[in-house]
Formats: structure tokens, C-alpha cells, sequence
């Protein structure tokens, strides 16, 4: 038998080791590649979607989008692109890029809307992040994301 309160620190122990477990899987539940993007004053965590399942799916059904990060949609060639809400419970914003990664509109988008939002030219590349973080962090129509393309680079090399 063993003294009052001993079992404490290994209980907790355990249901702390369980509780971080959890999060690293829910973390890396969707397989999707992810990438650091350094983007004006922040580094951006982005999950990558690139293949019509991934990009259909893209940011469904999350309850949170953690601060400085987002997802970035990789289209196989310059198109005017719509984006839409359903299944989405985060509010977000979304930035439509061409290939030379400058952004060419930006859009705030409610949750759950089936109101496409369209962008302003042929696009190749969407930031989805959590609605304002362009415009906390001073980025607009016009600004080029430069690190992307080193993001880009980098996910090309990989699957080689």
C-alpha cells in the first residue's frame, strides 16, 4: 500500500504525456506536407494542398485556426480560382496570387458561406488565414510573397 498522494504524480504525469500525444496528432492528422513561410514580420505555419482532394477539403470542419498559421492552395496553372466556406467554422481570409507570388486580391470570408469569393486575375497559389492577419501585418494587393517560392522549391525537392 502506498502512502496518500503518491499516485498523484504519475497520474498527472500520464494524462499530461496523453494530453501532449493528442495534440501532436491532431497536429499532423491531415498528412498534408506543412511549411514555415516567413511573410512580413511573422513566420507562417502553412499546410500545403495541392491535389483536388486536399483542396477540396482544405480548412473544413476545424474549430481553430491557431494565430500565424494557415493553409496555401497550389493550383497546377494560372486560372481565375473561387473559394468558398461550407464546413468552414473559422472566419478567414484568403489572398489569390499569381505565379510570380504577388498577391492580386484579398478576401474576408464568414464561416459557412457558399458565397464564392473570386480572384481578380488568373491565380496560382491561395493563403488561407484567420480573417484581418493580412491587414494586422500591413500586406495587400500588389505585395509579393517572395519566401514562397524557397517554400515551393523546397516541397519540390522533397518529393523527388
Amino acid at each position: 500500500m502506498s502512502a496518500p498522494g503518491a499516485g498523484i504524480p504519475r497520474w498527472f504525469a500520464a494524462c499530461t504525456a496523453a494530453v501532449v500525444l493528442l495534440v501532436a496528432v491532431a497536429s499532423t492528422a491531415t498528412g498534408l506536407p506543412v511549411a514555415e513561410l516567413r511573410l512580413a514580420d511573422r513566420t507562417l505555419t502553412v499546410e500545403i494542398a495541392a491535389t483536388p482532394e486536399t483542396m477540396s477539403r482544405g480548412l473544413m470542419f476545424r474549430e481553430h485556426l491557431p494565430e500565424d498559421h494557415g493553409m496555401l492552395f497550389v493550383w497546377p496553372a494560372d486560372q481565375v480560382v473561387a473559394m468558398w466556406m461550407k464546413n468552414t467554422f473559422v472566419p478567414l481570409s484568403v489572398a489569390f496570387l499569381d505565379r510570380d507570388f504577388r498577391i492580386l486580391n484579398i478576401a474576408d470570408m464568414e464561416p459557412r458561406s457558399l458565397r464564392p469569393h473570386r480572384s481578380h486575375g488568373r491565380a496560382r497559389y491561395a493563403l488561407e488565414v484567420n480573417q484581418g492577419w493580412f491587414e494586422r501585418h500591413g500586406l495587400g494587393p500588389g505585395d509579393r510573397i517572395g519566401d514562397l517560392e524557397r517554400v515551393l522549391q523546397r516541397l519540390s525537392d522533397e518529393r523527388r
